[in-house]
Order: C-alpha cells, then sequence, then structure tokens
C-alpha cells in the first residue's frame, strides 16, 4: 500500500476528496504497512523529506477492490516509484494492484526500485513462501485468473530490478541513509529543459550576441 503526501499534508477517507492533491511528486511509497509503517517506512519517509523529496504514501484512502482513478494518476505523474517488499505484501491485492501499474510505468520510463525487506529477493521472483502462498489462494478465491497472473508477472519483473536487500549487515539506520543518497543523486537532479516547439524571435537574439563575441579577434570572450 501505498502516508499522507509531503510534509503538512492530509488525507480524508474518501478517494473522491483529495482530487486537489493529484500533482506530480518525486517519489511515490508501495508497501505493506502492517509490516512496516511504524517502523521501516516511517524512518525512510522521513529521511526523504529531510532530503527536500516529495513523497506520496497513503495511509487513509478508502479502500475498495481496486486502486482508484485517483492513485492510478498519482502513481502515473511520480518520477521514481519505490517497492518495498516486505513478508506479508503479497497479501494485499491493494499492493498488487500498484506493483502491476508501477511495473507499467516503468515501461514508460519512470524509475522504479525495489526495497527487499526481510525477504529474499528470489522469493519475490519466483513467488515461494509466503509470496507462493498468497498468490495460492488468490488463484482459489479470484475467478479473474488473468489478473493473478498480472499479479505474478509484475513480481517477477519487479524482483529483477536492481534494488536494495536489508541483511542485516549494517544498521537501518546506515541501510535508509544509502537508499536516500542514490534517489538523491538520480533522476531528481535531473531537470528537464524546456524549449519551446517553434521557437520566435531567436534569430535577431543570436546575432546580437555573435557580435557581442566578435568572433575572429585574438582575445578571448566570455
Amino acid at each position: 500500500m501505498a502516508l499522507v503526501t509531503s510534509k503538512g499534508g492530509s488525507s480524508s477517507s474518501s478517494s473522491s476528496s483529495f482530487t486537489y492533491q493529484l500533482k506530480n511528486f518525486d517519489v511515490f511509497l508501495s508497501f505493506r504497512g502492517e509490516d512496516t509503517r511504524l517502523g521501516f517506512i516511517s524512518h525512510l519517509y522521513n529521511a526523504l523529506c529531510q532530503r527536500g523529496i516529495k513523497i506520496f504514501i497513503d495511509d487513509n484512502l478508502q479502500r475498495g477492490e481496486e486502486i482508484s482513478a485517483g492513485l492510478v494518476k498519482i502513481i502515473e505523474s511520480s518520477r521514481i516509484s519505490i517497492i518495498v517488499f516486505s513478508e506479508n505484501y503479497a497479501y494485499s491485492a491493494w499492493c498488487l494492484d500498484e506493483l502491476t501499474k508501477i511495473v507499467e510505468c516503468k515501461k514508460n520510463n519512470q524509475l522504479v526500485r525495489p526495497v527487499f525487506y526481510n525477504v529474499d529477493p528470489s522469493e519475490v521472483r519466483n513467488q515461494k513462501g509466503k509470496f507462493g502462498e498468497a498468490l495460492s489462494k488468490y488463484e482459489e478465491k479470484l475467478k479473474d485468473k488473468k489478473k493473478v497472473q498480472r499479479w505474478r508477472e509484475a513480481l517477477h519483473e519487479a524482483a529483477n530490478i536492481s534494488g536494495w536487500h536489508y541483511k542485516h549487515d549494517c544498521t537501518e539506520f546506515e541501510f535508509i541513509q544509502e537508499i536516500v543518497e542514490e534517489i538523491a543523486n538520480s533522476e531528481l537532479n535531473r531537470m528537464p529543459l524546456f524549449v519551446a516547439k517553434y521557437p520566435v524571435g531567436i534569430n535577431s537574439r543570436a546575432e546580437a550576441i555573435i557580435l557581442q563575441l566578435d568572433i575572429g579577434s585574438n582575445d578571448v570572450r566570455m
């Protein structure tokens, strides 16, 4: 599942009431709240906020069988998606729907990075352990078998993306700092340059600059 927006924001329990929040975010966090909300996610969220990174994580949006159209738009407009795979991630159909959308956005050049928190990437990739148990239960329960297959494919693809694996070989603080540093130095520092499709009045300005440069002279001009 994906706290609220950036610091100072708030979220209503009605999915229709957060339309005003539909804006671009730097990072979208997808996670299983029961596993990580009060520990790892809260620390990661605060560390990213301290670096001035705008984050979207939802705690209070109204739940349904599928993620809302508003949340889909937020995922699409985010520059980076971080998926925190924890032990019970796959037991949330909401998380799996988010994951499927995130993997789809990756094909449109969105940066996607997984975090394997207390799970091995191979369990996610091959749907072993609790990931396998959760998917098997969905196959028994749901009539839409194609949807379960899409979840399986999304899990496999996401687990093959380069990310971070918490192996308890360092403190959680050090692990989070590594994530924050990489995110802060990634696509967030590559601000797009806007260039008009049909620029007007460029030639006269270029000619004025060329005259000022006095190209051909022996001295150096800047």
